[in-house]
């Protein structure tokens, strides 16, 4: 790859933007330029490599090759076909594009071929369904799924640095005998407590918004429309990194042992599976990392064909930003950046 990409990172001074911006650089991404958006309010910000922030505007985002979306839903509705029109190939990590029958929803290690169909913009998925499909999808291809028993153990990362603020700011005050700070990102306290809700109930749903999105997303990506998946997400008052417990119900025989060595060869997946001397994945590990993290994988005694396993993956990496810059390089390595390239020089 010749460093010949323009790209532009819009919510570059949030949480994921930042890692955006740190993962381009640690992984030498082909780049000749690589400009920085926030809002009005964070414009003239100097970032890490010398790069300032604009504010976003039409006379602003003409030029690009690639636009790394991680600013919220409504702001990629807005301007992701904006900069689409421009003539970039949009990667946007918001909920606001991933159901959309015409935008390919990608992991890069699992539906990387879903990128040749792109119309300008790709979707990024959520980052808690994310990590276990890229444990599942292996699984998937070599003895089929039937059903999944998903549950998640979700950082204060995942909600934004205030969450993470907050966490710490509860924590303190307890550990200091005072009366903690009222709530205000979540609808209880977090420091010493676990939350059996991350996001919202709609319409009545007995289902949180993120758990339809774990079902609807995973769905997609594997080419499962009919898969049997129920989810349970919980938000526990870790800092960093999303856990989850797994059970897994196969269409054909996979023992654990057979299940292991699969793993292990498999793109983006290490395996920590030695339970007896203290070895499985953990959060204060894998915290850093773009690998999906998996261990405890056991039989399931009370049904056949079934495994439980414990997967760690980072949110804000592998979770969100490592996945976003993997799908740009997939698209200049594989070439699918020539009709947007056409396109912008159209501008």
């Amino acid at each position: 790859m010749t460093p010949d990409v323009r790209i532009a990172v819009v919510g570059a001074t949030g949480a994921v933007g930042r890692t955006m911006l740190e993962i381009l650089r640690e992984r030498d991404f082909p780049a000749r330029e690589i400009v920085p958006f926030a809002s009005q309010r964070s414009a003239g910000q100097q970032l890490a490599g010398g790069l300032t922030v604009r504010a976003l505007s039409e006379d602003e985002i003409g030029g690009f090759d690639i636009a790394l979306f991680s600013a919220g839903s409504s702001v990629s509705g807005d301007w992701a076909p904006r900069f689409a029109a421009r003539g970039a190939v949009v990667v946007d990590n918001s909920s606001y594009w991933r159901m959309h029958d015409d935008v390919p929803l990608v992991v890069s290690e699992v539906n990387p071929e879903a990128l040749e169909h792109h119309k300008r913009i790709v979707a990024n998925p959520n980052c808690t369904a994310m990590q276990a499909l890229v444990v599942l999808k292996p699984i998937s291809d070599l003895a089929g799924l039937e059903r999944i028993v998903f549950s998640s153990y979700q950082s204060t990362s995942g909600t934004g640095k205030r969450a993470v603020a907050e966490l710490e700011a509860q924590t303190r005050a307890i550990l200091n005998g005072e009366e903690p700070p009222a709530p205000g990102i979540y609808p209880h306290q977090i420091a010493f407590n676990v939350l059996p809700q991350v996001e919202t109930f709609k319409d009545g749903d007995d289902y949180t918004t993120e758990e339809r999105k774990v079902i609807a997303e995973s769905r997609k990506i594997l080419g499962l429309p009919d898969l049997r998946i129920t989810v349970t997400c919980a938000r526990v008052p870790v800092r960093n990194c999303h856990s989850e417990a797994l059970n897994v119900e196969t269409r054909e025989e996979l023992s654990p042992e057979d299940c292991r060595a699969l793993l292990a060869a498999s793109p983006g997946v290490v395996v920590v599976d030695d339970p007896a001397s203290g070895r499985y994945p953990l959060a204060s590990e894998v915290s850093g990392q773009d690998d999906v993290y998996v261990g405890r994988i056991r039989r399931d005694e009370s049904n056949p064909r079934t495994l439980n396993m414990w997967i760690v993956g980072d949110n804000l990496r592998k979770g969100a930003a490592t996945n976003t810059v993997q799908i740009a390089e997939l698209l200049v390595a594989r070439d699918l950046l020539s009709g947007s390239r056409a396109a912008r020089a159209a501008f």
